[in-house]
């Protein structure tokens, strides 16, 4: 495997991982660390003022 193939994966399990950990954080009612909002994209000092649709 090419080395920009393995960053390529790495860099998906990496959003993946963020991704379950924030919905499990917010589906427990607890804040999602800062460190998965980030590799989500997701500013977090902004996240309180999210609100549910």
């Amino acid at each position: 495997m090419s080395a920009v193939k393995k960053n390529v994966f790495r860099r998906t399990l990496a959003v993946v991982g963020a991704a379950v950990s924030a919905a499990a954080a917010v589906r427990n009612h607890r804040r999602p660390s800062d460190a998965a909002l980030r590799e989500l994209g997701i500013d977090p000092a902004g996240f309180p003022s999210v609100r549910e649709f």
